[in-house]
């Protein structure tokens, strides 16, 4: 019994080690380049999460504005559908952590989204005042965004999943000519390949398991086998303990 054991054992080394120099000799394909990354930079990009939320009311206009004006290279933004099918820029499934209002974005219709106040929670000192209530702050459309600021570069991330808003957004991209300046990532699987299909000329970033997958061939030094689907790793420097990036 041991000595089949042993048989089976070294026909599975074997076996992964065919496996692993086959990989080690293969070449995967380049990621497409796209425009939006040709932009050369002596320095790493500056992005200004949520449009710079830690300052302004997070993932308004008047974050958007105010960080382009400071100089950042890239405005990140997160996206939901109002329940008519426009496209409107905030972090939440519902309304209520960053307004005066209550209630999930894709049941609010945008009449009811813009009645809301997108300052009213807003307060730099933990509480203590909140200076930009009552100063006409709205949640904005992606359309808004855009058109208020075409030359800047977003990173945009779909986070309403069901229903799909890939279509919309894709849509909107191609309308507004941001296709050049314009990154997409998402966290769920299904929203960026289903990106991907749609929008096959702008831009994408890994989603978690394409990272996983990137950097476990990367530590066994198979990385020039993987043809990534992605043009960017949006990734932490360190992962608990794990080194990601060198």
């Amino acid at each position: 019994m041991a000595k089949w054991l042993g048989i089976f054992l070294l026909c599975v080394a074997a076996s992964i080690g065919a496996v692993y120099v086959y990989l080690a000799s293969q070449t995967g394909a380049a990621a497409v380049e796209r425009e939006v990354f040709k932009q050369k930079n002596s320095r790493p990009l500056v992005f200004a999460h949520r449009g710079g939320g830690g300052l302004i009311p997070e993932n308004t206009l008047e974050a958007f504005v105010y960080s382009a004006r400071m100089g950042v290279d890239v405005l990140e933004l997160d996206i939901h559908s109002t329940a008519d099918g426009t496209l409107v820029v905030m972090h939440d499934a519902a309304v209520d952590r960053t307004t005066d209002g209550r209630g999930r974005v894709n049941e609010l219709t945008l009449e009811a989204v813009k009645k809301l106040d997108a300052g009213y929670v807003f307060s730099p000192d933990g509480g203590q005042t909140f200076p930009f209530r009552n100063r006409k702050i709205t949640v904005p459309t992606l359309r808004e965004i855009f058109d208020a600021l075409p030359e800047m570069t977003f990173n945009i991330e779909p986070k309403q999943h069901t229903p799909s808003i890939i279509k919309p957004l894709c849509a909107l991209v191609r309308e507004r000519k941001m296709i050049d300046k314009v990154i997409v990532g998402s966290f769920n699987q299904t929203t960026i390949d289903d990106f991907r299909r749609e929008c096959p000329e702008v831009a994408t970033s890994a989603s978690p398991s394409e990272v996983s997958r990137f950097l476990a061939l990367s530590k066994a030094g198979l990385g020039d086998s993987y043809s990534p689907p992605m043009q960017a790793l949006q990734v932490p420097e360190n992962l608990g303990s794990l080194q990601v990036v060198s």
